[in-house]
């Protein structure tokens, strides 16, 4: 009995033993898989902010206007006051053509005027003298005819009759010659008529700038034949290219997916990398309707010049603001997934545990996205890899600062 009482305490102790340790091990292996579970993510908060989103497109810059300077009457080049790189106002003289058909034309023109004034003096002097011969014939009728009624018999009514034939053909006579006079100054009108026409094409021999601008390119010389601009049988020649460099145009096809947002007066910055310079503009005009081959809407911007610093031909980058809200509530991009046409985010609740929500957005940036509806300000939001993470998940969130999260513009 006695040998046998440490044999059975000494059994009982290795039991008390083994149990501890297999109570140990189990306790070690949860606490090993809790720790497992609970990873850490980064996380940022949901917060409202500025947000916009853009439009850039490339283009090049071309002058507001750029002719070629042609002239109206055919001669040679007798004055040429331009070169390239001239600058010019509007009604200035660019070069002066010989003409000399026209100046022999206007040295006729003078001598019909001056005919044509003789004509009229002529047919004014005549009629003075119908009229003075008119007025004989007919203040001897109306004595005539006067005395025939008060004294019957008196005066033989042949006598009356030829008298008053006479002033008759006096009548016409003056009429007749009052035409004459107006046929004259007729001539006169037409005669000046056609000398101002002549004159109007002679000044055509002074070749004027349309408007203010800089000489780009020049065609002729002095002596140069320069054939009339109008003319259809001969390739004419023009005297210089005109640019007009105070304002450019910049020609941006908008995409049919933005056109709704396109209004006139909206401003826009270009970029102009080669000057390392950004310059305002505005969208100035638009062809309201999209191009089936391109599916884009022609729409020019305005762009000051007043430093003269824009030249033709420069890639400018040109940013319009499609839409615009001061104070919208914002999420990292990072943080959204996009599965189909559902798109969620991993929030990680008071509980440190994730919750997956489906969220509605609306306008995005290269960096942020607007929540309409899914999301509340303060949430904290996965950044971080969530490929990994599921609902109901413990967590330990780290807070990340992204730096593109803070910015108010992005670019489409």
């Amino acid at each position: 009995m006695t040998s046998r009482a440490p044999a059975a305490l000494l059994l009982a102790s290795a039991a008390i033993l083994l149990s501890g340790c297999g109570n140990s091990e189990k306790t070690s292996a949860n606490s090993a898989n809790a720790n497992v579970q609970a990873v850490t993510v980064g996380v940022a908060k949901v917060g409202r902010t500025a947000i916009q989103r853009q439009l850039t497109v490339s283009s090049e810059l071309v002058p507001f206007q750029e002719i070629d300077v042609y002239a109206k009457e055919s001669g040679f080049v007798k004055t040429l006051n331009v070169d390239y790189g001239s600058r010019v106002k509007a009604g200035q003289v660019l070069a002066v053509l010989e003409i000399p058909e026209l100046q022999l034309q206007l040295t006729q023109d003078d001598a019909a005027i001056q005919n044509a004034r003789n004509m009229v003096t002529h047919a004014g002097n005549e009629l003075k003298r119908v009229e003075a011969t008119a007025n004989v014939f007919h203040l001897q009728y109306e004595r005539l005819n006067g005395v025939a009624k008060s004294k019957p018999g008196l005066v033989a009514q042949q006598e009356v009759d030829d008298a008053q034939g006479k002033d008759l053909s006096g009548q016409a006579q003056v009429e007749a010659s009052k035409s004459s006079v107006e046929s004259a100054n007729s001539q006169l009108q037409v005669a000046e008529a056609r000398r101002e026409h002549d004159q109007a094409l002679f000044d055509y021999a002074k070749i004027t700038a349309p408007f203010d601008g800089i000489v780009t390119q020049r065609y002729a010389n002095f002596g140069t034949l320069l054939q009339a601009g109008t003319s259809s049988s001969t390739q004419a020649m023009p005297l210089v290219k005109l640019s007009e460099d105070d304002r450019f145009r910049l020609v941006i096809p908008v995409p049919e997916s933005s056109v709704r947002y396109i209004h006139l007066g909206d401003p826009v910055q270009v970029n102009v990398p080669s000057l390392a310079q950004t310059f305002p503009g505005k969208v100035a005009r638009f062809s309201v309707d999209v191009k089936e081959d391109t599916r884009t809407m022609h729409t020019e911007v305005d762009v000051l010049n007043p430093n003269r610093v824009l030249v033709p031909g420069l890639y400018a980058d040109a940013t319009l603001t499609l839409e615009k809200k001061p104070d919208a509530l914002v999420v990292p991009l990072q943080a959204v997934d996009h599965s189909g046409d559902n798109v969620s985010v991993n929030v990680v609740t008071p509980a440190n545990t994730i919750e997956i929500r489906t969220v509605v957005l609306g306008i995005q940036t290269a960096t942020q996205a607007e929540v309409l509806s899914g999301l509340n300000e303060g949430d904290e939001v996965v950044v971080s890899d969530r490929s990994s993470l599921r609902s109901g998940q413990q967590v330990h969130p780290k807070p990340v600062e992204l730096m593109q999260y803070h910015s108010k513009e992005g670019q489409h």
